[in-house]
């Protein structure tokens, strides 16, 4: 019987595999088109990151990092504190659910501008409001549903154990729907890192944000900087895949005994 690869060696092929792709399409584009092609070689993408040095990379990391942090805690917070309510109080889940397929669905380029106006701009070098509250609008729905679909998948016999001893709803929710949801609500909060992440980028791009990777894209293409622009998309990727891969290890670490954490 032969046995599987390991998952670090099948995730360095893919790796391998996709890089040696995308070096023979910009090899080929640009003998048709030049420079006009727009697809830098992976070897041109690395020696940007030379010429733009740590510091251009971090300065505007750091800001959008920031605005994701926010827009992930207080986006998953709302979001776990209304699937609890609804176990408290089951008459909200409609609305709690319209509330969450409405965020879902409301185009961020028709939302971004209002924001702005309500929000305002931000001052030169700090974080955007706006940029924030679009990180957590694009992790709000997936964490009010995994949120919810775990505590509902509480044991009926330990619900009933606790009505037994006189245990309401709260009590239910804190003693065996919380510790059955755990799985569910480890996996929507991984899953909800790079949302925030990518919802940050997108609201910098509408928020007048001086400083910041959505900025720092725009400006390289403006000036034609190809190399440039695709550094910063393959160091988003990959800023977001570690902060993801971070996140499943705490989870493990925090609740080994949870199966189907993803990792």
């Amino acid at each position: 019987m032969v046995r599987p690869l390991p998952t670090w060696v099948s995730a360095l092929a893919g790796a391998l595999t996709l890089v040696g792709a995308w070096w023979v399409i910009a090899v080929a584009a640009q003998a048709n088109k030049g420079a006009a092609a727009g697809i830098p070689t992976p070897g041109e993408v690395v020696s940007s990151y030379g010429e733009s040095g740590w510091s251009f990379y971090w300065n505007n990391f750091s800001i959008t990092l920031a605005e994701a942090a926010q827009g992930y805690l207080w986006g998953n917070g709302l979001a776990l504190a209304l699937a609890a309510l609804v176990l408290v109080v089951p008459r909200l889940e409609g609305v709690v659910m319209q509330l969450a397929v409405i965020s879902y669905c409301i185009p961020i380029v028709a939302i971004g501008p209002l924001l702005l106006l309500i929000l305002g701009l931000p001052e030169p070098g700090k974080p955007s409001a706006t940029a924030a509250f679009l990180a957590g609008m694009c992790v709000f729905f997936t964490t009010v549903v995994g949120a919810l679909l775990g505590l509902k998948s509480a044991d009926a016999a330990a619900l009933d154990v606790v009505s037994v001893y006189g245990g309401g709803r709260f009590t239910q929710l804190r003693k065996v729907r919380v510790v059955a949801a755990l799985p569910a609500v480890l996996n929507a909060l991984q899953i909800a890192v790079p949302a925030a992440f990518l919802g940050a980028i997108l609201g910098e791009y509408m928020g007048k944000v001086e400083v910041g990777v959505g900025p720092a894209m725009v400006v390289a293409q403006q000036s034609l900087n190809a190399p440039r622009l695709w550094a910063l998309a393959v160091a988003s990727g990959l800023v977001a895949l570690c902060a993801y891969l971070a996140m499943g290890l705490l989870t493990r670490m925090t609740a080994p005994w949870a199966r189907g954490v993803a990792a």
